[in-house]
């Protein structure tokens, strides 16, 4: 059963989704991971890789820096155009400031992000966390909700679908 709570009008989900038990050695994954909010992103992909790790090496892993979430699309679009990947994940942190300016990056990029998945037929994970404050930020990431966690293991999942559908 799904727990939601309202925060300035939208409802944040408090759910624990399932884990897949599905392999990742033979999934070609991609990383963006931004260094703005360098702490939590830290911990962020560390989570990721562990998780990815947990099941099994990949065959192909590749991360890259970007210096904010608004750059993580462009840094996708150029991994995409090089190399062939099952999944791709985006990773960042954007908490509000004293303007609106994080909602516009986070719609941006989340925009963005699902525009490159659907033309490259590649998934595309949007692992950017948007927080009204950084300790909504922090539980998400090393509290109990564990999106790194999420992250990581929807790409596996993705990466395997990706595999799956496409014709060879």
């Amino acid at each position: 059963m799904s727990k939601e709570f309202s925060l300035n009008n939208f409802l944040v989900s408090t759910e624990i989704q399932p884990l897949t038990e599905l392999a990742a050695t033979t999934l070609r994954i991609g990383i963006v991971a931004s260094r703005f909010n360098k702490l939590l992103v830290e911990a962020l992909l560390n989570r990721v890789l562990d998780s990815i790790s947990t099941n099994g090496a990949p065959e192909f892993l590749c991360v890259e820096r970007v210096p904010g979430a608004h750059e993580i699309p462009s840094a996708l679009s150029l991994m995409l155009r090089s190399e062939s990947f099952s999944c791709m994940i985006g990773l960042g942190v954007i908490s509000k400031g004293s303007t609106y300016r994080h909602h516009m990056v986070a719609d941006t990029a989340g925009h963005a992000i699902q525009r490159l998945a659907i033309n490259h037929h590649t998934p595309i994970i949007n692992g950017i966390v948007v927080t009204d404050n950084v300790s909504d930020a922090e539980e998400r990431i090393t509290g109990t909700l564990d999106r790194g966690q999420e992250f990581a293991h929807a790409a596996i999942e993705m990466g395997h679908l990706q595999k799956k559908w496409t014709k060879t």
